[in-house]
Formats: C-alpha cells, structure tokens, sequence
C-alpha cells in the first residue's frame, strides 16, 4: 500500500473554487487521507495518481488484489450521479463500474488506455467512431430515475444567457437566439433519455474488452440532439481552420444528424444554442479568444 503523501494534480487544484471554505476546497484537503483509506478498504495498490487528470475528479491508477489494473476515482463535489449512470449502462458503450463507496463517493473503475482517446484518430474517422460510441448510452432512464432533467435547467442557462453582455453588435442576435432556444426546445422534445452530457472526442478512450468507451460523464436526460450538439462542436477550432469552414460546419450537422437518425432542425438549434452559452462561460473566466470563435462557429449555423 502506498504511504507517501498523495498530491493531487495541480490541473484539479487551480480549476476548484479558491475559497477555503467551499466545499470543493474542503473535499481537496481531505482527498489525500480519503485515497488512502479507499486503497486499504478495499485491498488496492496504488501505481500512481494520473495527471495532469481532469478538472472535477481525481483518479488513481491501481491494481485490486488479484493484479487486475483498474481506475479509482474521486469525484468533485456537484458531480452526481455517475455511479447510477455507469450502473445502468454496465459497460455497454462505457467504461464498467466496479465497486462503488456512496459515504466517500470512490468509484472503482475498469482501466482503459487513459493516452489513446478519439482525438488520435484523424477527424472523419474520430466522428465515426464518436458517433457509435454515444449511440448505445441513450437509454430509457427507468421511472423515478435520480438525473436532472434538460428541462429542469433551463432556468439556470436562460439566467446566464440573460446575463452576457454583448461585446459586439453582432452579438446580440446570437444571444438573443439562443435564449429562445434554451427556453423553447425542452418543451417541444418528443424524447427523453438518458444522456452523457459531457461527451466529446477526449470522453471515449481505448479499451481492451471494447475498442472505444465513454468515461465522465455528467449525466441528465433529455434528447439525443442534446449529446450530439457536443458532437458537432468538438474539435471546431480544426474546423474553423480550414477553408469553406462556414459549409463545412453545416455539412457537419446535416452528416452527424442524418447518420445518427437525429432531426436535423432541432441539431442544429441545440448546437447553436450550445455554443454561444460555452462562449459565454468561456468569456466568464477570462477566454474571450474562445468565446469569440464560438459565437462566430454559432453564427454559421
């Protein structure tokens, strides 16, 4: 077992709250003690801690008693429901949960190949096998499922549309658009499942009992337009780089919904839609490069 003092990666620590007194910031000075205790109760050895990680968990690369590799992670205060997500997919297009402990919240995880994500493969290839991927999440929730809802975070996100400050005049308009989509799609969806949430390319890494599985994610229900919006948006600055970028997005919604079975209307509004509310949080904390490409990636659609 180890017993040297665990740090956990700096990429975590400067992404959480700054004030000793939230929450996040209590869970990160406690980390260190809870990750060991995790590694003693449930007999694991501990290789070492992955980095430079993600920005709302720890994980820990560890070996059960047995010598089988397996991913102990920690999430962050506010990231719920994942273990129910994961229990009910079982491995059927992401990574299989293990072992869980509710008091501490650890997941015990199935390894897969944390340096090879869909982002190695060139760009037609990595959608393909995107696409395929998050096709086999979007299951019935079950009744009395424990998700959040599309619909029940409206508020929030037509809250924080409001909010913006258009910068440009172009701008304006896009805000505007999006709040009335934000507002109107959830009503209009004729499909509720459960979603991932948080899918993109660098979300589905290699594995050994199956090519390519989804990890993180942030689960809720709603439609399939939802994920997919993600989908179309990942990886645009490659896009935006090339020539005939404006079509090529198009293309690239019309592609994704057509082969996916998804209205193509209701992609694109939730792309758009998408898009400028990430403009605006990326402008929030200071990337206004960022947030400036996204609301011109939006005007295209």
């Amino acid at each position: 077992m180890a017993t040297a003092p665990i740090e956990p990666p700096q990429r975590l620590v400067s992404s959480l709250s700054s004030d000793p007194e939230s929450p996040e910031r209590q869970w990160l000075a406690a980390l260190p003690t809870l990750l060991q205790q995790q590694l003693v109760s449930w007999d694991l050895t501990l290789e070492r801690v992955h980095a430079p990680g993600g920005r709302s968990s720890l994980v820990a690369l560890v070996r059960q008693r047995d010598d089988t590799p397996a991913a102990l992670k920690f999430p962050a205060p506010g990231r719920a429901h994942e273990a129910e997500a994961l229990g009910i997919w079982d491995g059927w297009g992401a990574a299989r949960l293990l072992r869980r402990d509710e008091a501490t919240g650890a997941l015990l995880l199935e390894r897969l190949h944390g340096a090879v994500s869909l982002r190695s493969l060139p760009e037609a290839k990595a959608l393909l096998e995107a696409a395929g991927t998050v096709r086999r999440l979007w299951v019935e929730p079950g009744p009395g499922h424990p998700f959040p809802t599309l619909a029940g975070q409206t508020e929030q996100a037509v809250r924080t549309l409001s909010a913006a400050r258009a910068d440009s005049p172009d701008a304006a308009p896009l805000l505007a658009e999006a709040r009335e989509l934000r507002e109107a799609l959830p009503t209009t969806a004729t499909e509720h499942v459960l979603l991932h949430g948080a899918f993109r390319q660098g979300k589905v890494l290699a594995g050994e009992r199956a090519p390519w599985l989804a990890i993180g994610p942030a689960p809720l229900v709603g439609e399939r337009a939802y994920d997919l919006a993600a989908l179309v948006l990942d990886r645009f600055e490659d896009l935006m780089a090339g020539s005939g970028a404006a079509a090529a997005a198009r293309r690239r919604v019309a592609k994704l919904a057509d082969s996916l079975d998804v209205d193509r209307d209701r992609l694109r509004d939730w792309t758009l839609c998408r898009a400028v509310l990430t403009a605006v949080r990326e402008a929030a904390v200071g990337d206004r490069q960022r947030g400036e490409l996204l609301l011109e990636f939006a005007a295209w659609l």
